[in-house]
């Protein structure tokens, strides 16, 4: 059986390569997924005729156009706007649109097809996609960003809908750029529709939904501690990033009991030996929502923390790691550096942000490992929660999305146990989720007929 399985991954992973060149991330987030599927799919032959796998790693649909825009010098700008339109199995695509210079379609690709999996684990109607821009909005001023914004959903407009494709923010794409987008859209489309979620509160939006994806995280995190009869309570974290995921993860963990000593940004880390609270964590958001500086300033306004130039939080004792920042920002290294500094438990915040050999190291020394699209997956839930309050044309109190948040983090971590325990009673997170994302995905694509 392991030679079969072995060469049922080297195989697929050969014909992904061949019909997908240069696309790296894209290799390794569909890699990650066949290892842990392969027994699986072997031992079920109707997803081995039917070619399951091979479909979702095919995109239904790949929108690729070009967005001009005028500077404030009155100078022609030109950047690439994408959408991945993955799967609609289970509902309209679900994702999000990423503003940054590193976006091209294989890290698209990557996005969306972990977004189907994500958003099949929360049990609500919703497929996978995810768009973006090779457009940086960092150093633009609001009146740059709403022009290239308008320009982009020119285009985009036709391709979505509150019913054919919900798009959300991410990385460069908080709530000035979403409003921006969906103001064009309306404007364009003569509707007002539940077409974007992270809207603001005052035209559609969810309470709860900047903070969904730290939160959950946090919840998630909680569960897989529990099951070693554990807690926050008087843990210290290592947190990567300071956008809204990091924020959000630190205002949650300090909720719970935990001491939070670390955050970053692409330039370095800040480690604060005495802990953030928070009167230290509204001076992040200040600084990083409002001001939009460095995070190197912290340690200017708060003497007693350290800033580490160029470097990410990994070589800090800590009991617990939640990387919330980009994509592979954790690797073999720092790994085991976290692991023989202590930790015990790492929750993704942000998608796939570690490498195969960081995981392995993870899964090796028997650590509880949250992968990102169980861990993270409260931001989309709560975008699911606000596509379902704009049909219904009301808003929930934040206090009831946060009851439903915690809800679906607590049926995910179950799901990834019931699927990805294993003999000696370990529970790999890593084939829990990829397990309990693809069957429901799958069933779907063997109901709907070969579409």
């Amino acid at each position: 059986m392991k030679n079969q399985v072995s060469r049922y991954v080297d195989d697929f992973m050969a014909g992904v390569i061949a019909r997908n060149p240069s696309e790296p991330e894209f290799y390794q987030a569909v890699h990650e997924v066949v290892e842990s599927l392969a027994p699986f799919i072997i031992e079920n032959p109707v997803l081995m005729k039917n070619k399951i796998l091979e479909r979702m790693v095919e995109p239904e649909r790949v929108i690729m156009f070009r967005v001009p825009w005028l500077d404030d010098r009155g100078e022609v700008q030109i950047n690439r706007g994408f959408r991945v339109q993955m799967s609609s199995a289970l509902g309209p695509y679900k994702g999000g649109i990423r503003f940054h210079a590193s976006v091209n379609l294989g890290i698209l690709k990557f996005l969306a097809f972990e977004q189907v999996l994500k958003n099949s684990l929360t049990s609500l109607p919703m497929g996978g996609g995810k768009g973006g821009s090779d457009f940086n909005p960092k150093g633009k001023s609001d009146n740059e960003v709403m022009k290239f914004c308008q320009s982009f959903m020119t285009e985009m407009y036709r391709h979505i809908g509150p019913n054919v494709d919900v798009p959300a923010g991410d990385i460069g794409v908080g709530g000035r750029e979403v409003a921006f987008m969906y103001g064009q859209y309306k404007r364009l489309k003569n509707e007002f529709t539940g077409t974007f979620t992270g809207k603001g509160l005052d035209f559609g939006g969810s309470p709860l939904r900047p903070e969904a994806t730290g939160y959950g995280a946090t919840y998630f995190a909680a569960e897989m501690l529990k099951t070693r009869g554990d807690s926050f309570k008087g843990k210290t974290v290592a947190i990567s990033g300071s956008g809204n995921v990091a924020q959000y993860a630190v205002e949650k963990v300090l909720e719970m009991g935990g001491k939070v000593l670390t955050l970053s940004d692409s330039n370095g880390t800040i480690y604060d030996p005495e802990g953030f609270n928070t009167e230290k964590l509204e001076y992040v958001k200040i600084l990083k929502n409002a001001i939009r500086g460095r995070i190197k300033e912290y340690a200017e306004k708060y003497p007693g923390a350290e800033y580490w130039a160029n470097e990410r939080p990994w070589r800090v004792k800590a009991d617990i790691a939640m990387p919330c920042a980009t994509q592979n920002e954790l690797n073999g290294d720092d790994a085991l550096k976290l692991v023989n500094n202590g930790c015990i438990c790492v929750a993704e915040g942000a998608n796939m942000p570690s490498t195969p050999e960081a995981i392995k190291v993870f899964l090796d020394h028997k650590i509880l490992y949250g992968p990102g699209k169980a861990a993270n997956a409260g931001g989309v839930a709560v975008s699911g929660l606000e596509m379902s309050q704009n049909s219904m044309r009301l808003q929930w109190t934040k206090e009831e999305v946060d009851k439903r948040l915690r809800s679906i983090m607590i049926n995910i971590h179950a799901s990834c146990v019931k699927n990805g325990t294993e003999p000696d009673g370990f529970v790999n997170y890593v084939n829990g989720a990829n397990i309990s994302g693809f069957m429901k995905v799958a069933n779907a694509m063997l109901a709907q007929g070969l579409v």
